[in-house]
């Protein structure tokens, strides 16, 4: 999708689903100069904060939302829970420290940053929950998408095998090289190696997934590699500095 130069992309699972609206935004159509040109979400890469707040800012209007929800993304599995019946009025006043976060509330939208790692989302029809999970190869080690699963399952009483799921552009197996990967990863991960000190983290998502009882034909990957497509995306592994792309999820209001 094209509107006034910001071009999105969408997953066909999850642009399906009733109530469900999400957006895969590409660098294009924001405020930020090179070399966070130019819909850089990021507040921790060196731009200026008034052009990144002008991109957040973009990205909900954009989507048709007022309330926006922006983690401080540490590389770990926690996932905040935000719940219907939250009580606490500041909960939204500062970055709340977590790589995931899980919703029933329409109108609030949930805003992962990448720039290589993946956006994992999670939705769930029936109980109308929302998810969306920050996922790099600290993540995936973790494994925070089967906790986010367990999130969803242990909070909200979700069947995982209702859940649909959408994988972002991210590191594709192509370019996920690991030089020191015998000392940086755990053995297990040896199952996703391609050769030649690759991975394919891709399918390692793919598997946690399903290990938490998502059907195979509910998970849906973009299959696009950020560092190939540096015209459409930030990436780490291809410039640096770069920016940090917005994967967004959230209920309609």
């Amino acid at each position: 999708m094209n509107k006034k130069g910001i071009y999105v992309i969408q997953l066909n699972t999850l642009a399906a689903q009733p109530g469900l609206v999400h957006g895969i935004f590409t660098r294009r159509g924001g405020a930020s100069l090179p070399p966070f040109d130019s819909l850089n979400v990021g507040l921790s890469t060196g731009d200026e904060v008034a052009h990144v707040r002008e991109n957040r800012r973009r990205i909900a209007h954009y989507l048709g939302f007022e309330r926006s929800l922006y983690l401080h993304q540490v590389h770990g599995r926690d996932v905040a829970v935000i719940k219907q019946d939250n009580s606490d009025p500041t909960v939204f006043d500062a970055p709340l420290v977590a790589d995931g976060a899980v919703t029933n509330i329409p109108g609030l939208l949930l805003v992962i940053q990448v720039a290589d790692c993946q956006a994992v989302i999670l939705y769930d029809p029936v109980k109308k929950v929302v998810a969306n999970l920050h996922s790099g190869w600290r993540g995936s080690v973790q494994n925070i998408s089967g906790r986010g699963v367990e999130v969803m399952t242990e909070q909200f009483g979700c069947d995982p095998a209702n859940i649909r799921a959408g994988i972002g552009p991210s590191l594709g197996p192509c370019c996920a090289e690991f030089i020191h990967y015998k000392t940086e990863l755990p053995m297990w991960l040896l199952k996703y190696w391609r050769g030649d000190r690759h991975f394919d983290f891709w399918e390692c998502t793919r598997d946690q997934l399903m290990e938490k009882g998502l059907w195979p034909a509910h998970i849906e990957t973009a299959g696009i590699c950020t560092r190939c497509h540096p015209e459409r995306f930030f990436s780490h592994r291809h410039e640096r500095p770069t920016g940090r792309f917005a994967v967004a999820a959230g209920l309609a209001g």
